[in-house]
């Protein structure tokens, strides 16, 4: 699949028009959503990774195909920054949520090493609630043993019950490519 940097968007007024069909990437901070990116799509540097967790702090459209968006959000969580950037931030989500835009699911990224986070259950409250479809990605897996894999798969099913292993819940890892073919699959089945 063809993708490009479209536009970085700050503010409300400078969201592209309408009329895409979307996929919204989030995640904490840290967890990896830039090198999902590059290593999903095989293009090095697409997405700007950092060793400073919470540097996307727009909403970065990416086309794909030229006729779809992957809208990869500012992560959430990030404790060094201030209360008013973190206002703008929500306001800005919120604001493009709220848009009438086509959003056809959201692909959420955690750290499959750790337990499902509280922020992590929100946010998927949040979409849920709002009529969102979810796809979730189990990131670094690649860091994982057996009884690692197996204790993730449990915790994160237990907290997510809606998601099955393999269908809407995927292991990945951008170190060795796990899990790519399959959530490529299932991205290009949601965008039809």
């Amino acid at each position: 699949m063809k993708i490009e940097l479209f536009k970085t968007v700050f503010t409300l007024k400078d969201l592209p028009p309408p009329g895409k069909q979307e996929l919204v990437l989030c995640g904490r901070s840290n967890v990896g959503k830039s090198s999902f990116i590059n290593s999903l799509f095989r293009v090095k540097g697409l997405a700007k990774v950092s060793a400073t967790p919470g540097k996307t702090r727009s909403l970065n459209f990416y086309s794909l195909e030229g006729k779809d968006y992957i809208v990869d959000l500012p992560g959430y969580g990030y404790a060094k920054a201030s209360a008013e950037e973190r206002a703008s931030w929500n306001k800005l989500i919120l604001g493009y949520l709220g848009a009438g835009r086509d959003i056809r699911a959201v692909i959420m990224i955690v750290d499959s090493r750790l337990e499902p986070q509280k922020s992590d259950l929100e946010l998927f409250d949040f979409f849920s609630e709002r009529g969102y479809s979810s796809i979730l990605i189990l990131n670094k897996s690649d860091k994982l043993n057996q009884k690692s894999r197996a204790g993730a798969v449990k915790n994160f099913a237990s907290a997510f019950p809606v998601f099955k292993q393999n269908e809407s819940m995927f292991f990945y890892s951008s170190v060795n490519g796990e899990g790519r073919d399959s959530v490529l699959k299932a991205i290009k089945i949601i965008l039809k």
